[in-house]
């Protein structure tokens, strides 16, 4: 299970690999690029089918880039992630973040339990922007529909969860 300390774990990375940013502007995988940049994290894209998004340099896999990246925050489809988890492993990166909106997104039971397995922190199906601070009201009221619903995150796990607003996660 997700907590907010592993979702604040994860924010308070400050360099990022952002796998599969689509290379429609208008996707929501890039608003999402746009919006971390905005905040000052040190993106990498990574998709083997682009070679640059938003002006910067996309790396085809996660062992090209250099300096390596703390963290990665994985758009992609479950038929994907679970190759994008082993160039994870095999790059040493021990924090993953595996985006859902509709549908599974990265999430599959396969990837959370290999993140398990080889010992990498997992956010499983969460979406960053719920969690930073001064974000839109969509965000907002998807966080209290999901408190009132018993879904929001826990602190760490071992609590009931939180209303939103009474954390500050993020930058």
């Amino acid at each position: 299970m997700t907590t907010l300390q592993d979702i604040g774990n994860f924010l308070a990375l400050r360099r990022l690999a952002v796998v599969g940013v689509s290379r429609h502007a208008s996707d929501f995988s890039r608003v999402l690029f746009r919006e971390l940049r905005q905040r000052g994290y040190d993106l990498v894209p990574v998709n083997p089918a682009l070679t640059e998004v938003d002006g910067i340099p996309c790396e085809a896999i996660i062992a090209d880039i250099s300096p390596p990246v703390e963290g990665a925050l994985l758009l992609t489809s479950p038929s994907v992630t679970d190759k994008v988890l082993a160039d994870c492993a095999h790059a040493g990166i021990h924090h993953v973040w595996l985006y859902r909106a509709s549908g599974a997104g990265a999430v599959s039971p396969s990837a959370i339990s290999f993140c398990e397995a080889h010992g990498i922190s997992v956010v499983g199906g969460e979406c960053p922007l719920m969690f930073l601070t001064e974000t839109g009201w969509i965000h907002r009221l998807h966080g209290f529909c999901r408190t009132i619903m018993g879904t929001y995150p826990p602190q760490t796990g071992t609590e009931a969860p939180h209303t939103p607003g009474l954390h500050t996660l993020g930058r």
